[in-house]
């Protein structure tokens, strides 16, 4: 059975829909990361979304800057969402969202009540920061009754979304689901990662010598995931894969043989040979451990072939349960807009200082000194390495 994947819905610092994503990834805008401080005081680099364009208020149960977020992303899919359940009806769309933010901004607010006056606010209940709730909110918004899932694996969050709606759909569970991911660099997520050391104080610089970090941001991107094509793109989900290495809790394997497990089950999912993947989203975190395992990882299962890649969270930032759906319709883009330019190949660039750390293996990063070739870019990767060794690889294209 073929998976197919509507044109995707996008919202994050540097795009307000699908095509802004691609003009930003081409061009390296990185317009959308400024120095934000903390409410300790310190001060971060993050690719906030700016909040002038969000909505003063949700129309959701629990108002929160997370749904605000989501809800002007899902708008997007508004139409698509509608055809679906005239054609399949409500009881057969699912709903699979990635996200690590559980209501942040009603934590930190309740327990400041707490700490002040020894009871939490009258209108404050756990309910509101259930894990859920970004998932539920969807349903309740669009009247859809099928299965309705988060999912909370860190960086691969919404890249697991999307391979289990997959198999919904696969399964005749769900005949279309509403797949994707949304997250939030709050104050708690960047303090949590400053204290892992992790954080940047420069805007990430992935796979040189002198990167520092990662760089957090926000963002929300979905697609529709269904046996029909509702675009009429002919792209599919070719294939997927997925590891759980489980080496430490925020360290991965710096072998890199668990990314390196879900990169080839998703090659033999799909029944294609490395050389014949055109361009691979790397997951690019711009750690020294991430950038050093994913590097290896990439040798292992390339080898000789130096497939042309980038990671593009120096544009968006590091979008945690988000990163995976983003840089899955990063992929979708650059196979919308390669078609009919098979001999003048554009591709997400790598921004970076250019001094890529020798311990690397060497990639065939794509900044702005890459010499593309003629081969047309019709079959993608986007791989999605988490805390906890939760690793996903998908791959999107079409085999006309």
């Amino acid at each position: 059975m073929s998976i197919f994947l509507s044109s995707p819905a996008v919202f994050c610092c540097c795009a307000k829909n699908a095509s802004e994503l691609w003009e930003s990834v081409i061009s390296g805008n990185r317009n959308g990361i400024r120095r934000v401080t903390a409410l300790n005081e310190k001060e971060f680099y993050a690719a906030r979304i700016d909040d002038s364009l969000l909505k003063e208020k949700s129309s959701a149960r629990y108002d929160m800057r997370i749904i605000r977020i989501e809800e002007k992303c899902i708008a997007q899919l508004a139409g698509k969402i509608e055809a679906a359940k005239k054609c399949f009806g409500a009881k057969k769309i699912g709903v699979c969202v990635g996200s690590c933010d559980n209501g942040t901004e009603f934590s930190i607010a309740g327990h400041r009540e707490y700490f002040k006056n020894g009871n939490f606010a009258s209108d404050y209940t756990l309910e509101m920061q259930g894990a859920d709730y970004v998932a539920s909110y969807i349903s309740e918004a669009f009247g859809i009754s099928g299965p309705c899932m988060t999912f909370s694996t860190a960086c691969s969050s919404s890249a697991g979304a999307i391979i289990k709606a997959a198999e919904l759909v696969r399964a005749g569970i769900c005949d279309a689901v509403i797949a994707g991911g949304v997250d939030i660099a709050s104050d708690t997520t960047l303090l949590g990662f400053d204290s892992l050391e992790a954080v940047s104080s420069e805007m990430t610089n992935p796979f040189s010598k002198n990167r520092h970090g990662i760089t957090l941001g926000d963002a929300a991107a979905f697609f529709l995931v269904s046996r029909e094509d509702f675009d009429k793109n002919g792209i599919e989900l070719l294939g997927y894969g997925e590891s759980a290495d489980a080496y430490h809790m925020t360290s991965p394997d710096p072998s890199g043989n668990g990314a390196m497990r879900a990169m080839k089950q998703a090659l033999k999912y799909a029944a294609l040979n490395p050389d014949q993947i055109d361009y691979v989203n790397l997951h690019g975190t711009g750690t020294r451990f991430n950038d050093l395992m994913e590097g290896r990882a990439m040798q292992s299962v390339f080898g000789e072939y130096k497939v042309p890649c980038s990671t593009t969270k120096p544009m968006t930032g590091h979008t945690l349960g988000a990163a995976g759906a983003l840089e899955a319709a990063v992929c979708y883009q650059t196979i919308i807009n390669n078609r009919g330019s098979e001999n003048c190949a554009k591709y997400p660039l790598q921004i970076w200082d250019n001094e890529q750390d020798p311990e690397i293996p060497v990639l065939a990063l794509t900044d702005k000194n890459y010499k593309a070739g003629g081969k047309p870019i019709k079959i993608c990767m986007s791989n999605s390495f988490a805390f906890g060794g939760s690793n996903a690889s998908l791959i999107l294209g079409t085999r006309e």
